[in-house]
């Protein structure tokens, strides 16, 4: 019988029915993650919103430093990966459709509030901070999308729609870049309020969208206790560790690269020298005109990610992945080593070389995004498989609430390399060499670590211990 829906609640929903997927169920998923693409799209971009606000503040006028800015950008996604935890949560409490409709329209309150502190140059960095810190709550987005579209569709296309909803929302973070491009080459760097009021109004279209056509699922469970257990597999902690690899590699370029573009081109204009405002506008410019080509293809990167993990599986695709971004970072050590040794800016050849490398970086890092959260699910459908005395529809209920509790949890922490991403490369511009070389380091180090974790978990012995007694007993469905 085809499913039927009341007043945009849907009961006993069960995404491992053929029968009432192909009545029905299907158009209803689809439906559901159109909207929370949107929602979560919109949530990103206010999310980044300082990483391009800091395009619009030339040193003169706001007084802030370029370490001061990667610190500006660093503060919402440290709160924005805090606050995943929570919302992993809020979905299977409040429902799917009413917290995407909750969480679109609070994000009105940072939009708001940076649209009129970027209108006063002389606001005080601590004030700046703050409204950047609020602006975090559009990090949250991310756990209670994903763990509300996880509920919704069937084992077998869980990469596909999972890719498809992080994807899209991942491009909001290279949208407001492109916006923020054609502010500056439309009317120059001094009208960041023209960004704001663009999303003030796309996010009263997400929450309107979603309020008319999303549902609840009141068979969605995610809860404290799941989230206690999960962590009780050594699993749950290496995924958290691969996807600060791929995720905060991901999200900690897109809230950097900007700084790290116009940094570059105004050394480039000023060779030491003092910098006018026209060549902090250029450099703006420059930098805007380059800086969402990264995020965007990272994020049309992730989708196929899932796509290809459903097929040759998760783990393969997460240790390739890992391997070229190996090869990416090696990529940037070797050209930031010959910028270092020219001293004063860069030539246009090692330039783009740079570029390049960082565009490849954040390819791998949406490919990587899309095969590591393709593995949650994976991992405890096999666990759940090994439990014994539960009917099939237990198993599938108690993998369900194991993987929607790690995705909130792996999203919180991999984000967490987000701020990681900024801090490292604010102290690599304060050594000696003035450049990005040295976190290139850093970041290259890490991802041979996650690399070697892949192999050795995952790839040589694939991870598929039975659920403990005890944990399987704590959290059986009632």
């Amino acid at each position: 019988m085809p499913l039927q829906v009341r007043q945009h609640t849907i009961d006993d929903w069960d995404a491992e029915d053929v029968d009432a997927w192909n009545n029905g169920g299907a158009r209803i998923a689809r439906r559901n993650l159109i909207w929370s693409i949107f929602a979560e799209h919109v949530g990103f971009s206010v999310w980044s919103i300082w990483s391009v606000m800091v395009l619009f503040m030339p040193q003169n006028v706001y007084h802030i430093d370029a370490a001061g800015k990667f610190f500006l950008v660093a503060m919402p996604t440290l709160v924005g990966s805090v606050l995943r935890l929570p919302y992993t949560f809020a979905t299977a409490t409040f429902g799917g459709r009413n917290w995407t409709v909750f969480s679109a329209l609070v994000l009105l309150i940072p939009t708001t509030l940076t649209l009129y502190f970027m209108a006063h140059p002389g606001t005080s960095y601590t004030t700046f901070m703050v409204v950047a810190a609020i602006a975090g709550l559009g990090g949250g987005n991310f756990a209670s999308s994903m763990t509300n579209i996880n509920a919704f569709y069937p084992q077998r296309l869980k990469g596909w729609a999972l890719g498809l909803n992080a994807g899209g929302g991942n491009v909001g973070v290279a949208l407001i870049q492109i916006v923020g491009l054609l502010v500056i080459a439309t009317v120059g760097n001094r009208s960041p309020h023209l960004v704001c009021a663009v999303y003030l109004v796309l996010l009263s279209i997400a929450a309107v969208g979603a309020a008319l056509f999303m549902d609840n699922l009141t068979n969605q469970r995610t809860n404290g206790r799941s989230m206690i257990d999960v962590m009780r597999y050594r699993d749950s902690w290496l995924i958290a560790v691969l996807y600060i690899g791929t995720f905060g590699s991901f999200i900690g370029f897109s809230f950097a690269f900007g700084q790290v573009l116009q940094i570059t081109f105004l050394a480039n204009a000023t060779h030491g020298g003092s910098a006018t405002p026209a060549m902090t506008g250029q450099a703006a410019l420059h930098a805007a005109q380059i800086a969402f080509i990264g995020p965007l293809l990272g994020s049309i990167a992730r989708p196929p990610g899932g796509w290809l993990s459903d097929r040759i599986g998760g783990s393969r695709v997460t240790l390739y992945t890992f391997a070229a971004m190996i090869a990416a970072a090696g990529w940037l050590v070797v050209f930031g080593e010959m910028g270092d040794a020219m001293q004063r800016g860069l030539s246009g050849g090692i330039l783009t070389a740079n570029v390049v490398g960082f565009v490849a970086l954040f390819v791998l890092s949406g490919i990587g995004n899309g095969s590591v959260y393709k593995m949650i699910p994976s991992i405890f459908d096999a666990k759940a498989q090994s439990i014994d005395g539960f009917s099939q529809a237990e198993k599938v209920d108690w993998s369900r609430r194991m993987s929607g509790a790690l995705i909130g949890i792996a999203g919180a922490i991999g984000a967490l390399g987000g701020v990681g991403i900024n801090v490292v490369l604010r102290a690599s511009y304060l050594s000696s060499s003035k450049s990005a070389t040295t976190a290139f380091w850093v970041f290259l180090g890490f991802y041979v670590l996650c690399a070697a974790i892949t192999w050795f978990a995952y790839v040589r012995t694939p991870s598929t211990a039975a659920a403990p007694k005890t944990a399987v007993q704590a959290v059986a469905p009632a």
